[in-house]
């Protein structure tokens, strides 16, 4: 059986991942999948790390990695991803957030579209069957724009781009580097996304619901947003001189 390991990069996140987690584990237990996580906090002042702390000791498949500072939630997935393939021996690795956004009733879909001779699936919206419950015109205006830009320039052929859904097949981690990947938020998303394409991997997408976070506070914000369209822009241009020369 696959061993699978889910990636939770938290700040602040305490009220949300003692909800998440017996979640997580009631619907691996159910479908029979041999699960391990992978919780990287950096240092939450709410005491999400202890929680995680005592929840790896209550199941006693999670690991808690503490991280002294806020460091990003892209070198959160990178050193959730290392630890999974070198440490766990991971077969497929999720990244998930832990904001009660991601249902884990997907984790079985992801699994068989793996199962189905895709190297990665993303958790798409954007397609039939996805969706987005509990955004204002605004968030849907610029998270559908982020996703057009990402099509058009950087030619990424998924309808959604900017989710943080996903799960990569280990081999396929391991051969595009992805701990050269400096990008952050959005712009990590992006970037993942690009080098598996790149390297000719095929990228599948999974139907979700996506839930708005109703505790604590969204990661959007405009650096968030200048971040995401200056890694497009980098790419689109290492695009056309890959085209051209």
């Amino acid at each position: 059986m696959d061993q699978i390991c889910i990636v939770l990069p938290t700040y602040n996140e305490r009220e949300n991942i003692m909800k998440l987690v017996p979640q997580i584990e009631e619907v691996c237990q159910k479908n029979n999948l041999s699960n391990f996580l992978i919780i990287v906090d950096d240092n939450s002042p709410d005491g999400t790390g202890l929680l995680a702390d005592q929840l790896a000791e209550q199941y006693g498949n999670i690991k808690v990695l503490h991280r002294p500072r806020k460091s990003g939630i892209g070198s959160a997935y990178k050193e959730g991803f290392r630890i999974a393939i070198d440490e766990l021996a991971a077969s497929v690795i999720f990244e998930m957030d832990a904001d009660l956004s991601h249902n884990p009733e997907y984790i079985p879909g992801f699994v068989r579209k793996l199962a189905e001779g895709f190297d990665a699936v993303v958790g798409s919206r954007y397609i039939p069957g996805g969706g987005i419950e509990g955004w204002s015109v605004y968030r849907r205006l610029v998270s559908g724009g982020a996703n057009l830009l990402a099509r058009l320039l950087v030619g990424i052929k998924i309808h959604d781009v900017t989710s943080g859904y996903r799960a990569f097949k280990a081999d396929l981690l391991r051969s595009i580097n992805y701990q050269s990947v400096k990008s952050e938020g959005y712009a990590f998303q992006i970037e993942m996304i690009y080098l598996c394409q790149k390297a000719g991997y095929r990228v599948g997408e999974e139907p979700i619901i996506f839930i708005d976070r109703k505790i604590g506070r969204s990661k959007l914000s405009r650096k968030e947003l200048i971040r995401f369209a200056g890694v497009t822009l980098r790419l689109f241009l290492i695009r056309l001189r890959d085209l051209f020369f």
